[in-house]
């Protein structure tokens, strides 16, 4: 039979596994009586963890929330896991996040055993972090986006667009997606009468949220497709129309999806809608493909595509 301090340990496990437990169903599995788990959770209670319970027949225990953030009870994978996230979050993509989680690292490594701390010393050894290009997002804004999405609630604020116009929106904000170093909030607007993809640093919340909505069904395409697209279809300094001498499937799976929509003109060839603010950095972009392509429609691109053939040829000549 497990010990008082073991079987307290053990409890808290279970409640953080699930939202309730009938008390039936601890003392089970613990192989103690009802009685002994409801001295149990009055131990924990004079420890400060609240732990709430539910009287009568179906009655049972719940860990609600508290002043204070009870011992986590980690199993080997759930502890590799929060390792490889901490050592993530640590690339600063939300402001004042390196910091506090290379702290919050440190005190894990502390408390792994052996046989874990040198399983994540291998994985982190093997893994480069890529240096995040988006901009850093304070963390309070990105917690009250959070929040409002999973209470269902409401969302007022300001929006500065690519342009710097500055507007007011109300949404019904749905989920965060962290793309390419960049957070971005899905979220149906209002006003507009559609759904959104919301840069979050050019996001200023106006509290407090609104009324709680019921959800609506997602975008047909789904979530993550969605954000693809309305980061695809973002408003660049310039936007072009590419035709390129290969089959839409080729050159759409040499693509990512937030690159622009590819649709075939015939068996051969195919047309990409897409843009950037700057026409050199595209017709670089294009030219890794390893495909012909034609840019007549673009002026940007054809002066730059003969700039660079220029500097091609110079080079091909040895001067």
């Amino acid at each position: 039979m497990l010990t008082t301090s073991a079987r307290l340990l053990q409890i808290l496990s279970l409640l953080q596994s699930r939202p309730f437990w009938a008390g039936g169903e601890l003392a089970d599995r613990l192989g103690v009586s009802t009685r002994t788990i409801r001295n149990d959770v009055e131990r924990l209670r004079a420890l400060d963890y609240p732990v709430e319970s539910t009287p009568g027949v179906a009655g049972g225990y719940r860990l609600g929330a508290g002043a204070a953030l009870p011992p986590l009870i980690l199993d080997d994978d759930e502890a590799i896991a929060v390792a490889l996230g901490l050592n993530a979050a640590a690339d600063g993509s939300v402001l004042g996040s390196e910091e506090a989680s290379l702290r919050a690292l440190a005190k894990l490594d502390q408390v792994l055993p052996s046989r874990l701390r040198h399983r994540i010393a291998t994985l982190h050894g093997a893994v480069v972090t890529v240096p995040r290009h988006g901009p850093a997002i304070d963390p309070a804004v990105l917690l009250t986006l959070a929040t409002a999405c999973r209470a269902t609630e409401r969302l007022r604020f300001d929006y500065e667009t690519h342009s710097g116009t500055a507007s007011r929106r109300t949404v019904e904000p749905v989920r965060l997606a962290l793309r390419a170093g960049r957070w971005y909030l899905l979220a149906f607007d209002l006003e507009r009468d559609d759904w959104r993809t919301f840069r979050v640093d050019r996001i200023s919340p106006r509290l407090p949220t609104g009324p709680r909505f019921r959800p609506r069904p997602l975008p047909a395409e789904g979530a993550v497709d969605h954000v693809d697209r309305g980061v695809a279809a973002a408003p660049w300094g310039f936007r072009a129309r590419i035709v390129i001498l290969a089959p839409a499937a080729v050159v759409a799976a040499r693509l990512p999806r937030s690159a622009g929509e590819v649709t075939p003109i015939d068996n051969a060839t195919c047309a990409l809608e897409t843009g950037s603010d700057d026409p050199a950095a595209l017709l670089r972009y294009l030219s890794m493909l390893d495909l012909d392509f034609s840019v007549a429609d673009s002026p940007e691109l054809v002066t730059e595509a003969r700039r660079l053939a220029e500097r091609y040829q110079r080079a091909a000549a040895g001067g």
